[in-house]
């Protein structure tokens, strides 16, 4: 097994390695760059009269080859983009990503700020779909068929059907001020006076405001894991040695968590590592605009619409490389899951 984790680890930097060359080349010739972009914000505030903007003097005839240089220089494109391509690489083995272009922060201290936020939707949004999903797919199981079983169908189809960001609408229209009750707040992830309160309070606080968010995470992600547990249960309970077990006179509930439940959630368990990482990265983008939360969506958003490349390509190296160790603790997941499963004998 530790050969196989060995190898694995081994594989991460050709992955890392590839999908950073790839995403850096295109990122790079799309038009619209940050050298660009400040020469039209140059030129509008020439239009509005002013003859200064952050440090560089012009003349409002046209900008000069000067001027020009300096900014070329500012961000870096001096350099050809083949000196940009492996000065990236020597910094980003050092874990070195830079300067934001625009928010006057290094990249890892902006990403360490925004953590929290998507960290806190991601987590508490991942518990509450498998508290709910699994035990609900195997009682949808257990009643194949039944009136519980096809009107829990209807509702999940139905709130899979739900975009997230409707649904956080509705809550908002519901419980946070709209038209009817007003039991949330509208924004951030704690009240302004979070420093000041006591330890409980700042619990409750905290919770306060994460229910609508979270909820609107959460709709969309029972279908999927619900129906999935269901079939995983439905394929084992019908096999020969569920039979067996219940032929030599162990009850419904013993064979259901002492045989199945470790067959049937081997799929189901293995994916949460994956599962998370998806929300916790690409899912809340939606939510943290609607409910004004300030995470790691919004920050990746932004950084992409004003060409921050520092903070695209550092984000981006991060969160592949949490990306390629997630692909590799799922693996090690399904063997403490179930122990019979050997990575020495899958040709490693």
């Amino acid at each position: 097994m530790w050969i196989y984790i060995f190898k694995r680890l081994c594989l991460i930097i050709p992955a890392l390695l590839g999908i950073m060359t790839l995403n850096f080349f295109i990122v790079q010739m799309a038009p619209g760059g940050p050298v660009e972009q400040m020469l039209s914000k140059i030129e509008h505030n020439v239009l509005q009269g002013e003859t200064s903007m952050g440090g560089f003097s012009y003349k409002k005839e046209g900008i000069d080859i000067e001027m020009l240089a300096k900014i070329n220089a500012l961000y870096g494109f001096d350099k050809t983009l083949g000196e940009r391509y492996w000065l990236m690489l020597k910094k980003y083995l050092l874990f070195d990503f830079g300067e934001s272009f625009y928010k006057n922060n290094s990249v890892v201290e902006l990403i360490l700020q925004k953590i929290p936020v998507s960290l806190s939707l991601g987590f508490w949004s991942s518990l509450l779909i498998y508290l709910i999903a699994i035990p609900l797919g195997i009682k949808k199981a257990v009643n194949n068929g039944m009136p519980f079983d096809n009107i829990t169908s209807i509702i999940i189809i139905i709130g899979n059907a739900i975009p997230t960001f409707l649904f956080a609408l509705l809550l908002i229209i519901l419980f946070a001020g709209g038209s009817y009750w007003s039991f949330f707040p509208l924004r951030g992830i704690v009240g302004d006076d979070f420093a000041n309160l006591s330890l409980l309070e700042k619990i409750k606080d905290y919770f306060w405001h994460i229910t609508l968010p979270v909820l609107s995470l959460s709709i969309g992600g029972f279908a999927t894991l619900s129906l999935l547990s269901k079939n995983s249960f439905l394929e084992e309970i019908h096999k020969q040695y569920v039979r067996l077990a219940l032929s030599k006179g162990l009850s419904q509930s013993q064979v259901l968590y002492r045989h199945i439940f470790r067959n049937a959630m081997l799929l189901v368990i293995s994916s949460i590592p994956s599962t998370l990482l998806g929300i916790f990265l690409t899912g809340s983008l939606l939510i943290e605009i609607i409910f004004s939360l300030d995470g790691l969506g919004l920050l990746g958003y932004e950084s992409i619409i004003t060409r921050d490349y520092p903070v695209i390509f550092g984000s981006l190296y991060i969160f592949t490389l949490l990306g390629l160790v997630v692909v590799l603790l799922n693996d090690l997941l399904y063997r403490v899951i179930d122990p019979r499963i050997h990575f020495d004998k899958m040709g490693e």
